[in-house]
Formats: C-alpha cells, sequence, structure tokens
C-alpha cells in the first residue's frame, strides 16, 4: 500500500508571515496538532501545538509573533508513492509521529500520521514506532 492511501490529504497551510495567534486558531478550527507553513508550493517548516507552548507561551512571546520565528524547519518528508512500511520505518528511525508528504513535483500533497497508520490496521508498523519515538534517550517526543 503507498503513502497516498492512507495520508491525510487535506491539509490547511499558514504562511511564514502569519501571526502565531492565527495558526493557533487554524488548529483549532481543523482539529489538528500541526500545520505546514509554506512559501507560494514550497514547505519551509512545520508548527505544532507543542511548537506554540514551548516558544510562544513558555518564553512570554507576543501572539502576534510570526509564526516562521517559532516554525520547525527542517521538516522530514517522504514521496506520496512510498511504500507505508518504508515510511514507518522512516517515521521510527527519526523518532517522529509525522511525515510532510511531497508529490513528484515536490509540491505538498498530505500529511501521513500515526494515526494515519494505525487507522488502516497496521498496527505492527505502529507498535514499532510508537516504541522508537518512546525511547527515553530522545527529547524530541
Amino acid at each position: 500500500m503507498r503513502v497516498r492511501d492512507v495520508m491525510t490529504a487535506q491539509v490547511v497551510t499558514g504562511r511564514p508571515t502569519d501571526p502565531v495567534q492565527q495558526i493557533a486558531r487554524i488548529m483549532s478550527e481543523i482539529d489538528s496538532g500541526v500545520v505546514p507553513v509554506c512559501e507560494g508550493d514550497k514547505v519551509v517548516g512545520l508548527v505544532t501545538d507543542r511548537d506554540i507552548v514551548l516558544r510562544v507561551v513558555a518564553e512570554g512571546r507576543e501572539l502576534g509573533t510570526p509564526v516562521a520565528e517559532i516554525m520547525t524547519e527542517g521538516v522530514q518528508t517522504c514521496r506520496d508513492d512510498d511504500d507505508v512500511a518504508s515510511a514507518a520505518e522512516q517515521m521510527a528511525r527519526l523518532q517522529m509521529r509525522r511525515l510532510v508528504v511531497l508529490d513528484g513535483n515536490d509540491k505538498l500533497a498530505g500529511i501521513l500520521s500515526l494515526g494515519d497508520i494505525a487507522g488502516e490496521d497496521r498496527s505492527k508498523h505502529v507498535g514499532r514506532v510508537l516504541e522508537e519515538i518512546s525511547d527515553p534517550g530522545d527529547e524530541r517526543r
């Protein structure tokens, strides 16, 4: 099975200049803890609800702070035509709960999360990824 068959394809994005509060509002409206940040067709970062808590709330920053100042850069990706098992292995190796999915033209195609994989009854992949993510030696949990 391919990543495109299980990924979340309807993804709302933000821009680097968007204020953090706007991204938080988007997360609330779409019931998601992650928003990719794009410049045109290129994904330049990712903002999670955890980023907002740790890099805005905990540091006492203003809600009008541009999301570019708090987003995670160096986004990990996979391709929409990758095998789900290989994407799950990548997630385990990188200790990540989600990957940005790109199409053949390097444009955002969706997001692959552990929930997407679990929803397709591939529990052995999810179990292995969760085990790797939960390794106490890593702070990215």
